[in-house]
């Protein structure tokens, strides 16, 4: 039987998705062929408007609604305090743990094999960002390292270290703990993640 056009040029582009294999693209174009009209019309609404209702902060670089974002320009957060992460949704997830300091978006991580260098990235503008800051403040400025712990998230955190350090930058540089997750086993944990656990170690 052949596929409707309609149909087929739809599970095409749902498969184009990080994640969507064909059962899933099948599974979901067939779920909006069942649904109301307007509820696709909706859909499709959010779509158009995702691109055009975004803009990418003039300073942090995370996806906002204005030039300057809202966590940029609220002068209640710490701006003596900036976590470096990969992409927005690890913005969005730090977020939620209560942290009041600002953000610096990568886009991105250094992934030689897939062709994506440092000058793809936002690495000139976290460097010449924090040059910036300490001209202008006396506050003692903390950046943390919030890339995730794969080998392209560690060579990324070791790039901006030593471009920190290349440019005599007085300031705090951490990197967040890596260890056991909560309700994690340890007869299961490998010995990169435990030794890491035990190097992170807090007083109890």
């Amino acid at each position: 039987m052949k596929i409707p056009r309609s149909i087929s040029k739809l599970i095409d582009s749902f498969q184009g998705l990080p994640g969507i294999g064909p059962k899933s693209a099948q599974r979901l174009t067939f779920h909006l062929l069942r649904i109301p009209q307007d509820q696709i019309e909706r859909f499709a609404n959010a779509l158009t408007g995702l691109k055009q209702g975004t803009i990418i902060c003039g300073v942090c670089k995370n996806v906002g609604e204005e030039e300057i974002c809202a966590v940029c320009s609220d002068n209640l957060r710490d701006h003596a305090k900036i976590i470096v992460v990969a992409n927005p949704m690890d913005a969005f997830a730090i977020e939620k743990t209560g942290y009041n300091g600002i953000y610096h978006v990568l886009h991105g991580l250094i992934d030689p094999l897939n062709g994506i260098g440092p000058e793809e990235l936002f690495i000139d503008d976290l460097i010449q960002r924090i040059g910036n800051y300490l001209k202008e403040n006396d506050d003692l400025l903390e950046v943390i390292l919030a890339t995730n712990t794969s080998m392209e998230g560690e060579s990324t955190a070791m790039y901006i270290s030593n471009l920190i350090k290349k440019n005599n930058f007085k300031l705090t540089l951490s990197r967040i703990a890596r260890g056991l997750p909560v309700g994690g086993d340890i007869e299961y944990a490998d010995e990169v993640t435990l030794s890491r656990a035990l190097e992170g170690r807090v007083e109890f």
